[in-house]
């Protein structure tokens, strides 16, 4: 894609063709400057102390959870916590990973959550907008891709969540990660296309990205096991993709590289996989929470109409734990509420399918509330709210443009970003949807608001004829 305006003259401006590397570098780097400062802030901010702020309560639980690691108590709680643990026995209902990450920190610096979050601020504050415009680059060139890197660091949600001790900011970076490896795999060169080096060498390239491919799964579902789910859907995604650009005989390899990646995924999960047999004496795959969540979203006291968060005069998400399960275990407990869960649904799927829907408003709530703190009606006011209108624009001009797309060969890229979308707003209005939950689709939605603002751009430059996708394929 290239951004083109109109100077006063009528002579037309390829702003992606002035955007050579050395100028695209340097204005990424401003970004990261901007980015990593905004997130030192907050970190700051928010100090050397874990508290209980809006939307960010999980970073109490972090917290302590390596703190009793640290004290050799395994991945256990000093008291009873959420959502039905007994003190001292065996939790898997937090990420793995990132308990070890904070119990890293805290043994190489001692137990100071700033020193945690001032390292989330510089990993996180350049990876992210760093990952935002390679994808929208890919996608609509270098313009959107660094307007979209530019929003990535300053979305309030994205620097907010940043600050917390909490697993939502490494995850969307995995995501994003992962993205970016498998836009890699469909768009490398077929060995037999000019160029394209030895035909060793490609293979061999091509292996390693189907690692690094395994790689960014695993560690995405160990931040968030929710993840698995929409694995299978970028696998065919990559299937279509490759068959798409090189035909049928991109099928049998793509399969085996899929197989690399899906093994290496499986290892990385696997020891925790062992370690909850031996904790809890039946079989987790590896966290425990999908359950409750399923349980407690889909519950007879919402009726017809899901509330996000249950209000204080009310009964309690424990209280709704029926007794004759609450001597069961974390694990059995689950799985036990899982079953009662899928019950709601069978007995009355038509109540199912209502409460799904009443869900929307909740995930995609962008106007400020009563109910909410000042700090939630600022952050969304702030992020999601002022860029709606122009993801939505973006949207629509991605599709009214798939011709441009096609041929300049990068509908691909905008497919999965469609595909992510959909299937993971999907997957929440199924089962429990909360504004945190779509912050990870929120950093897919910002690059269709770098198309729309660059749009918008092009109409202020009185362009009413305005070539804003190139018909030549976008560079590696």
């Amino acid at each position: 894609m290239t951004s083109k305006l109109l100077e006063s003259d009528n002579t037309v401006i390829d702003l992606d063709a002035l955007l050579t590397r050395r100028i695209v570098t340097q204005i990424l780097w401003g970004i990261f400057l901007v980015s990593v400062t905004v997130r030192v802030a907050v970190a700051l901010y928010l100090g050397d102390h874990v508290d209980v702020l809006p939307g960010i309560f999980d970073q109490v639980s972090y917290d302590a959870l390596a703190r009793r690691l640290l004290g050799g108590f395994g991945f256990s709680f000093g008291q009873n916590w959420w959502p039905a643990t007994r003190a001292g026995e065996p939790t898997a209902h937090w990420s793995f990973l990132y308990t070890l990450y904070i119990a890293g920190v805290y043994t190489l610096f001692g137990a100071h959550p700033l020193v945690a979050r001032l390292i989330q601020a510089f990993v996180v504050g350049i990876l992210h907008p760093w990952l935002a415009y390679r994808i929208g680059r890919r996608a609509f060139g270098d313009t959107v891709g660094l307007v979209a890197a530019g929003i990535t660091a300053l979305y309030v949600y994205f620097f907010y969540y940043n600050g917390a001790l909490m697993t939502e900011s490494f995850y969307i970076t995995g995501i994003l990660w992962s993205f970016d490896v498998a836009i890699r795999l469909v768009q490398m060169r077929s060995t037999h296309e000019p160029g394209s080096g030895s035909s060793g060498n490609s293979r061999r390239r091509r292996i390693l990205l189907w690692v690094e491919l395994g790689a960014a799964l695993g560690v995405t579902v160990l931040l968030r096991q929710l993840f698995l789910l929409f694995i299978p859907f970028l696998m065919l995604w990559i299937l279509w993709a490759r068959w798409r650009g090189m035909g049928p005989g991109a099928v049998k390899s793509t399969i085996a590289g899929a197989v690399v990646s899906g093994v290496i995924v499986v290892l990385m999960i696997l020891p925790w996989t062992i370690r909850n047999y031996q904790a809890f004496d039946r079989f987790v795959l590896l966290n425990t929470n999908a359950g409750y969540a399923f349980f407690w979203g889909n519950h007879p006291i919402y009726g017809t109409n899901f509330v996000g968060i249950l209000p204080s005069d009310g009964p309690s998400y424990y209280e709704l734990i029926p007794d004759e399960l609450l001597p069961l275990d974390e694990a059995a407990l689950d799985q036990a509420l899982l079953k009662r869960g899928i019950g709601f649904v069978v007995d009355d799927p038509i109540r199912y399918l209502l409460l799904s829907a009443s869900r929307i408003k909740e995930y995609f709530k962008f106007l400020p509330s009563r109910q909410s703190s000042a700090i939630s009606n600022i952050a969304r006011v702030g992020s999601f709210g002022a860029l709606l209108p122009f993801m939505l624009v973006g949207l629509g001009l991605s599709l009214s443009r798939r011709k441009q797309l096609e041929r300049s060969g990068r509908w691909p890229v905008v497919v999965l970003m469609y595909l992510f979308i959909v299937v993971y707003t999907g997957i929440h209005l199924l089962s429990w949807a909360l504004i945190r939950y779509r912050v990870p689709v929120d950093a897919i939605l910002v690059v269709f608001a770098g198309v729309s603002l660059v749009d918008l751009a092009a109409h202020v430059g009185d362009s009413s004829d305005w070539g804003w996708i190139a018909h030549r394929k976008p560079r590696p």
